[in-house]
Parts: C-alpha cells; sequence; structure tokens
C-alpha cells in the first residue's frame, strides 16, 4: 500500500513546479526531472534548502500515488519517445540548437527561448517511418545556472562583512551587472532578482532569478569590485576611442 502523500504539497500542479515540470512528463523524463530538482535542494548543497528538499520528496509521492501519471501516454502523433533532449539553462532562456541522437543518426534541434524541462519538442519526419517525433525535455544545470519551474537559481560569492553589516552588492547575472541591497544579519541569504528568469511562453510567466549568498573571504570587497569595474569600462582601448 502507498504512503499517503505528504501535505506540505497541495496538488499536482504544484507538484510539477517543485519538480521543475510545466506539466505532466513520464518515464525517463519524469525520473531525470526528479533527480535534478532533490539534488539541487539538498540542504548540504550550495543553494539548497531542507523545506524545499522536503517538498520535492513530497512531490514526487504525490506523482508516484496518482492515478493521472500512471495513465499518461506520449502525443498520438508519435509513439513513446526513447530520446530526452537535455539542454542548459542558457539555451532555455535564450533558445539555440542542440544535437541528439534519434535512432543512431544525430539531428539538429532547436529549441525555442522559454522552454521549461517536461515539455516536448517537435521534430518533423524524425521517426524512421517518416512520423513526427515529440522529444521530452530536460534542462540540466550547468555554469554555475540551475532552473526549477519559470526560475533561474545561482549561487554568489560574498564577504563575510557585507553579510554582518549589509550594503550593496553588485552580482555578475547571466543577463549582466545587477545591484542588490542586502540588511545586516539578513535571513536566508537569498535574493531574488525579478524578471530574470525564463521568458513567458505560452501560459508560463515570466520568472525570476533567485542568488543564492555565499560567505566567502575569497570574495571582492566593494572597492575591489568598484576598480574592477572601473578598470573594464576604462581599459586604454576604450579610451582611445
Amino acid at each position: 500500500m502507498r504512503a499517503r502523500p505528504s501535505s506540505e504539497v497541495s496538488s499536482l500542479g504544484e507538484a510539477w513546479t517543485l519538480l521543475g515540470l510545466s506539466g505532466p512528463a513520464e518515464g525517463e523524463a519524469l525520473t531525470a526531472a526528479f533527480r535534478a530538482a532533490v539534488k539541487a535542494a539538498r540542504p548540504d548543497q550550495n543553494g539548497g534548502d531542507e523545506t524545499r528538499f522536503r517538498k520535492v520528496i513530497a512531490a514526487w509521492r504525490l506523482v508516484q500515488a496518482s492515478p493521472v501519471a500512471a495513465a499518461l501516454e506520449a502525443p498520438a502523433a508519435s509513439p513513446a519517445p526513447q530520446t530526452v533532449v537535455t539542454i542548459s539553462p542558457r539555451d532555455a532562456i535564450e533558445g539555440g540548437s542542440v544535437m541528439v541522437e534519434v535512432g543512431g543518426r544525430m539531428l539538429k534541434v532547436h529549441a525555442p527561448a522559454g522552454l521549461r524541462s517536461g515539455e516536448h519538442l517537435r521534430l518533423k519526419g524524425g521517426a524512421a517511418d517518416g512520423a513526427d517525433l515529440y522529444l521530452p525535455v530536460l534542462i540540466r544545470a550547468a555554469d554555475g545556472l540551475g532552473i526549477i519551474g519559470d526560475d533561474v537559481y545561482m549561487d554568489w560569492p560574498v564577504p563575510p562583512r557585507v553579510i554582518e553589516d549589509g550594503g550593496r552588492l553588485e552580482i555578475e547575472t547571466h543577463a549582466g551587472m545587477r545591484s542588490a541591497w542586502i540588511v545586516a544579519g539578513q535571513e536566508p541569504l537569498r535574493l531574488r532578482l525579478r524578471g530574470l528568469g525564463l521568458p513567458a511562453r505560452g501560459s508560463r510567466p515570466q520568472g525570476h532569478l533567485f542568488v543564492t549568498l555565499i560567505p566567502s573571504e575569497d570574495a571582492p570587497s566593494a572597492a575591489e569590485d568598484l576598480l574592477v569595474r572601473f578598470t573594464r569600462v576604462w581599459t586604454p582601448d576604450r579610451m582611445a576611442a
């Protein structure tokens, strides 16, 4: 008899989101999404969180207990695909082309900006019999970025003194430098930068960027950071121009 799902997750919709999916998924795509979500949420990992970890586990149990999940089938135009299209967070944010192996052939697939894990990419005539294939998508963490649902996650080193005293931070994000303020002794050490997550697509809203602040003695001080940015602007080439 299955254990009753935790009340920490109230619906299947919330469960899919916690697993980093935009909707129902199955098979390898579902398992891979769960593994990525639970790994990112582990409390002993940078950016992890005990509450989120418990909720991811609860979401997985709820999905497993759902008769809807057990009855899921691939799109009618295609047999159940074995290939999962793995893309990077930057591909999901900006769009791009990826190579996938289908039936022993390497094919180029275009991933539109704003693609979410659990969605399917249509590959026209990709099947051996010329039928269309619908390939499930999984976004894997890369280049210091991770994605759960609509949101992007990253870590950023901060001098312990700034965390203790508060102040202004300059954070280098995938969209360029962004400024943020923290208050003295701020808990939890996570900032939300609005509108820097996955772009809106279909019914999915624009996501946000969540930055976990990691105390680090090696992080540059505010003065050092200012000097670095000043140097970038006033290079000899720029001055000559």
